[in-house]
């Protein structure tokens, strides 16, 4: 295997692998442990990275993951006699270090329970999303900062002292029983959204679409499905809104492996059978007199987007209504963003224009290469040849290898 298809490998089974192996292992060893269980599980993908380089990448490479994780942490136990807390859970589960994998059951279980710990409201809201993305997800600072727009630093310093508290307080990983699970379900229900999210448009690398991640997030909402005390509008939505984007996935890269745009997607390639189950979920979404949540309204924006015939007949009132509500609901800075685009192609360049000086005024877009991309589009439009400088600054700001491309291109094709 090349190193190329090697760093790819295990690139993937991170991504998808890392969360499962570490929720089984703080199963069975215990919160107390999850320090040295995050040190083993990445020592275990850095050994993957030198072994397989010379062997082949064993058959289920998942238990190997497993196998290699569980028995380091088992030798670093036996090692560690100071180790205080955890030790009946290690002497209790020490004879089971020959067992070869995890039962698909023991593992959903084993997400879902470490999802939910992560959700424990002994945490506050925001280590809680930050704990179950890191040790669910994988996601690294600077991920996760874009993701919640907020510091590299600042989510650094979170992550340590969620953790701390998450280790002294929260030590099993159990399921809540009925009200606990509801409660929590809202924010587990945000961590899933945010995983999608990142997969969906990842804020760097060289992919524009990580299909792995997003699948991944799929599963676990359809998961939580089949939790009676789990099914909720919201839930139902989310995974409409899922459901949406992913029909769109096969349109989004060329045969060249280049991104295009929404523009100039060829809808032959929509998957019409997701679009059809999105729709199934988002009908079973109703709210009655509840305000549709942030994910019915995103949910609909996308279902307007999926089954436009073609770009000039997508349905942009529509959309910028959805937009408004969401935003007299709640203000977010990608949402006003995004409102910025449906606005221009209902009201023009120059309305829209106006409206993107009066958001920047709300939120610091300094550092976001859209909003320069957008404004570019935008000035373009009314034949400003100002766009250019704001075209630059999107291009360096951007951080996406694949939309930098798409962007440099752009620039290049206009002189």
């Amino acid at each position: 295997m090349g190193k190329k298809q090697l760093n790819d490998t295990v690139d993937h089974l991170f991504r998808n692998e890392y969360g499962k192996v570490l929720s089984l292992l703080t199963s069975k060893f215990g919160t107390s442990h999850l320090e040295a269980i995050e040190d083993a599980v990445q020592d275990t993908f850095l050994k993957a990275m030198r072994v397989w380089a010379y062997q082949e990448v064993p058959q289920n490479p998942t238990a190997w993951l497993y196998r290699v994780a569980n028995n380091a942490m088992i030798d670093m136990l036996r090692k560690g006699k100071k180790i205080q807390y955890g030790e009946t859970a290690y002497e209790k589960n020490a004879g089971e270090e020959s067992k070869e994998y995890a039962s698909e059951n023991e593992i959903t279980d084993s997400q879902l329970k470490l999802v939910f710990a992560c959700c424990d409201p002994v945490l506050s809201q925001e280590y809680q999303v930050i704990l179950s993305l890191k040790l669910m997800g994988g996601f690294s600072n600077r991920e996760l900062a874009e993701a919640l727009l907020k510091k590299e630093e600042t989510v650094a310093k979170s992550y340590t002292r969620a953790k701390k508290k998450f280790r002294d307080q929260v030590q099993l990983l159990r399921f809540p029983v009925e009200m606990g699970l509801q409660s929590r379900l809202f924010v587990v229900l945000r961590v899933v959204y945010l995983l999608f999210t990142e997969g969906y448009s990842p804020t760097s690398g060289s992919n524009v679409l990580k299909k792995d991640i997003c699948y991944e997030a799929l599963r676990l909402a359809l998961l939580l499905r089949k939790n009676k005390y789990c099914q909720h509008p919201n839930l139902e939505a989310l995974i409409a809104l899922m459901c949406f984007h992913a029909s769109r996935f096969d349109a989004r890269l060329d045969d060249a492996g280049e991104l295009v745009t929404l523009e100039h997607q060829d809808r032959s390639h929509y998957n019409q059978e997701l679009i059809r189950i999105g729709l199934y979920h988002l009908e079973n979404a109703g709210t009655k007199d509840r305000l549709p949540s942030q994910y019915h309204l995103e949910a609909a924006v996308s279902y307007y987007h999926s089954v436009a015939k073609e770009f000039g007949k997508t349905d942009w009132k529509s959309i910028l209504y959805l937009y408004d509500i969401h935003l007299q609901q709640q203000f977010s800075p990608m949402v006003a963003l995004n409102r910025i685009v449906a606005l221009g192609k209902v009201h023009g360049a120059k309305k829209a224009l106006g409206a993107l000086d009066a958001v920047s005024k709300r939120s610091d877009y300094s550092k976001t290469g859209l909003y320069y991309a957008i404004r570019a589009e935008l000035l373009q439009e009314l034949g400003d040849e100002n766009y250019k400088q704001e075209l630059q600054k999107a291009i360096e700001r951007t951080e996406n290898d694949l939309v930098k491309r798409h962007l440099l291109k752009k620039g290049d094709s206009d002189g």
